[in-house]
C-alpha cells in the first residue's frame, strides 16, 4: 500500500488522521459540490496546483480562507476526500517533523459536506502578520511549493 492509500501514513500503518476534514476558500460552495485540483495557488499564483489541500484543523482551514486570493467572503467547509490522500509535503517533514498541522492533499476531488459557520476568525493584526510572512516567502526561492 502507498502512503496515499493509507491516508498519509507509512505503508502498513494506520492513517495519520481520519478527519473530519476542512477546506478554506473564498469560493461560494454548497454541500455535494466538488473541489478539484488544477487551479492557481493562493500563495504562488504562477503555480497551477496538481492537488487540492485540506486539514483536520478548522482553524487551519480558517487561516487558508482568510489568505485565499479574491475579494469574496472567506469560507470554511467540512469536506471529505473522494480518493487517496497524503500528508502535505509542503509543511510535513520539510518544515515540521511529522504532521502537527494535520495538513493533507489529494489529486482527487474533495466533496463539500457542509458549510462551517463557527470557525475562529483572525484579528486584523494577525492577518496582517500572516500576509507579511507570505510576502517574504514569495520573495524567497526556498518558499517553493512541492507540487
Amino acid at each position: 500500500m502507498s502512503r496515499a492509500e493509507t491516508g498519509g501514513a507509512a505503508p502498513g500503518a494506520q492513517p495519520t488522521d481520519a478527519g473530519p476534514f476542512f477546506h478554506g476558500t473564498r469560493a461560494d460552495l454548497r454541500p455535494g459540490d466538488l473541489l478539484t485540483a488544477g487551479f492557481r495557488s493562493n500563495y504562488r499564483p504562477e503555480v497551477t496546483m496538481n492537488h487540492v489541500y485540506f486539514t483536520a484543523r478548522v482553524d487551519g482551514a480558517g487561516l487558508a480562507a482568510e489568505l485565499a486570493a479574491g475579494d469574496a467572503e472567506p469560507r470554511v467547509y467540512e469536506v471529505e476526500p473522494t480518493g487517496p490522500y497524503e500528508d502535505d509535503p509542503n509543511v510535513t517533514d520539510k518544515k515540521f517533523p511529522g504532521n502537527p498541522t494535520r495538513s493533507f492533499r489529494s489529486s482527487e476531488p474533495l466533496r463539500v459536506v457542509r458549510v462551517v459557520d463557527d470557525w475562529p476568525r483572525l484579528s486584523a493584526e494577525a492577518l496582517a502578520a500572516w500576509r507579511a510572512r507570505l510576502a517574504v516567502l514569495r520573495a524567497d526561492a526556498r518558499g517553493e511549493i512541492i507540487n
